[in-house]
C-alpha cells in the first residue's frame, strides 16, 4: 500500500475513531434521566455512570499509548474500537444500573486504547510539515460530534429510549474496524527501550485514577471535604512514588526523551488549563441559563451554538495560521480570545443583550479551536521518534483531566447550583489565562521537513 493511500485512509479511521468517543460522552447526558427513571437509579449511581467512565479512560491513557508504540497503533485501535463496541452493546442491554456502571468503567478502558491510536496513525501518515490540516479536520469532526451528540441523543431516547444511545455506537465502530483492517503499517521494531514497566504503569494509573476520582467529587462535597482533601493528598503520595522509581526503572512508563521535550510539555500544559477553563465556563453557563433566563435545555443549546460554530469553522482557520505564524503567535491568539471569553461571560447578567453572550461564545469556540490545533500537531509533531502514541495519550489525558479540574473550580468558587456566572467566572478566566506561560515556550515557527519521518522508526 503506497503512502498516499494510507495517508487517504489514516485519516478517516482516526477522524471516525476520535468522534465515535466524543459523540458518546455527549448522548449519555440526554439519556441519563430515562436510564435513572427505568433501572430506579439513585443519583449518585448515575453520576458513576460518568465518574466510572472518566477514572478508567484518564488511568489508562499513557499506558494505552505506550502499549501503542510497543504493539502497533492500528492494533491497539482495532481492539480499543471493537471492545468500545461491545461494551456500548452491553451497556444497552443491561438489566440494573450496577452493570451500567461496571461497562461504562469497561469502555472507559477500551476507549483509553482507541483515543492515543487515532493521534499516532496521523503522526505515523503525514510528515510532521503537514500534520496542521488532518489535526484541524480531527479537531472540527469532534466539535460536530459533540455538538451533534445532545441533538442526535433528545430524538434518539424521544423515539426509542435510552438504550439507543448506546445501541447507534456498534454500527459505528464496525465500520471504524473494517476500515483499521485494511490499514497496512509496519509493526514498530521490538527494541530494548519499547518494554514497558509495569510498576511504572499501575502508579500512574492509580494517581490519575485518584486524582479524576477526587476532582469528580468537588461539586458534591467541596474543595474543604475531609474526603477531597484524603483522596488529593493520596493523588500527591503515589506521585511522588511514581517520580522517584521512574528515575530510577531503566524503563520508565513516560520515557526520558519525551519528559525533556519542552513542545510536548507545554503542549500538555497549556490544554490543561485552556480546557479546565472553558468546560468550568460551560459548567456555570449552563446554570444561568436554565437557573437564571429560565431557558429550557434546546433553547441553551443554542445559546451555546456559536461557540460550537466558531469551533467547526476556527480549525481549518486555525490550521492554516500554524503554517503561516507558527505555533507560539497561534496559541497565544488562542489563549488570549479563551481567556477575553471567559472574561466576557463573567460580565454576562440577566438583563445582558444576547449579543455579548453570543460574542463570548464566539471567542470561546475559536479560541479553543486554536489551541487544540495548535498544540495537538505540535505535541505529536514533535514526538520522539517512535513515541508518537504515549504523547497521543499524555495530550488525550490533559484534555480528559482539564475539564474536571475546571468543573471543580467553578463549582467550588460558588457551589453547584448558583445561578450567576460573575464570581467563578475571573477565576476561570485567570486560570484560562495561565496558558500563556506554556504557549510562550512553543516554536516560534512551525517545523519544516524535507522528506517524510516515520514515526515508527526508532533509534538504534
Amino acid at each position: 500500500m503506497t503512502a498516499a493511500v494510507q495517508r487517504r485512509l489514516a485519516l478517516p479511521v482516526g477522524v471516525a475513531g476520535a468522534a465515535v468517543v466524543a459523540l458518546d460522552g455527549t448522548v449519555l447526558l440526554v439519556a441519563q434521566p430515562g436510564l435513572k427513571r427505568d433501572l430506579g437509579a439513585g443519583l449518585a449511581q448515575i453520576q458513576w455512570t460518568s465518574t466510572g467512565y472518566l477514572v478508567a479512560v484518564a488511568a489508562l491513557l499513557v499506558v494505552a499509548g505506550r502499549l501503542g508504540d510497543r504493539y502497533g497503533h492500528p492494533r491497539l485501535l482495532l481492539v480499543g474500537v471493537l471492545g468500545f463496541g461491545a461494551a456500548s452493546a452491553g451497556i444497552a442491554l443491561a438489566p440494573t444500573v450496577g452493570w451500567v456502571i461496571a461497562l461504562r468503567a469497561v469502555q472507559g478502558a477500551f476507549g483509553a486504547l482507541l483515543q492515543p491510536a487515532t493521534l499516532a496513525l496521523l503522526r505515523l501518515a503525514y510528515p510532521a510539515d503537514r500534520l496542521a490540516t488532518p489535526v484541524a479536520i480531527r479537531t472540527g469532526a469532534i466539535a460536530v460530534a459533540a455538538g451533534a451528540g445532545p441533538i442526535l441523543g433528545g430524538l434518539l431516547v424521544a423515539q426509542l429510549g435510552w438504550r439507543a444511545v448506546f445501541w447507534i455506537n456498534v454500527p459505528l465502530t464496525c465500520v471504524i474496524a473494517a476500515l483499521a483492517l485494511a490499514l497496512r503499517m509496519p509493526a514498530p521494531p521490538r527494541t530494548d527501550s519499547s518494554r514497558i514497566d509495569l510498576t511504572g504503569a499501575g502508579l500512574l494509573a492509580l494517581v490519575l485514577a485518584v486524582l479524576v476520582h477526587a476532582l469528580s467529587g468537588v461539586p458534591d462535597r467541596g474543595w474543604a471535604a475531609a474526603a477531597t482533601l484524603g483522596e488529593l493528598l493520596a493523588a500527591a503520595g503515589v506521585a511522588a512514588v511514581l517520580v522517584r522509581h521512574e528515575r530510577r526503572t531503566a524503563h520508565p512508563i513516560v520515557p526520558p526523551a519525551v519528559a525533556r521535550s519542552v513542545p510536548v510539555t507545554a503542549s500538555m500544559a497549556l490544554l490543561l488549563v485552556i480546557s479546565a477553563g472553558l468546560f468550568g465556563a460551560l459548567f456555570r453557563a449552563t446554570f444561568h441559563l436554565q437557573d437564571t433566563l429560565r431557558l429550557d435545555p434546546l433553547a441553551s443549546g443554542l445559546r451555546v451554538l456559536p461557540m460550537t460554530a466558531l469551533m467547526v469553522l476556527g480549525a481549518p482557520a486555525a490550521g492554516a495560521a500554524l503554517r503561516r505564524y507558527g505555533a507560539r503567535r497561534t496559541a497565544l491568539a488562542g489563549t488570549v480570545l479563551v481567556t477575553a471569553g471567559i472574561a466576557a461571560l463573567g460580565r454576562v447578567g440577566p438583563d445582558s443583550p444576547w449579543a455579548v453572550m453570543t460574542a463570548a461564545f464566539a471567542a470561546l469556540g475559536a479560541g479553543f479551536a486554536a489551541v487544540m490545533v495548535t498544540a495537538t500537531g505540535t505535541v505529536v509533531g514533535d514526538a520522539p521518534p517512535g513515541y508518537a502514541g504515549v504523547v497521543g495519550g499524555l495530550k488525550q489525558t490533559a484534555v480528559n483531566i482539564g475539564p474536571t479540574l475546571g468543573i471543580a473550580v467553578a463549582a467550588g468558587v460558588t457551589g453547584p447550583a448558583a445561578a450567576t456566572m460573575s464570581p467563578a467566572l475571573p477565576v476561570l478566566a485567570a486560570l484560562a489565562a495561565l496558558g500563556l506561560l506554556p504557549a510562550a515556550l512553543l516554536p516560534a515557527r512551525a517545523a519544516r521537513h524535507e522528506e517524510h519521518e516515520t514515526a515508527a522508526a526508532r533509534p538504534a
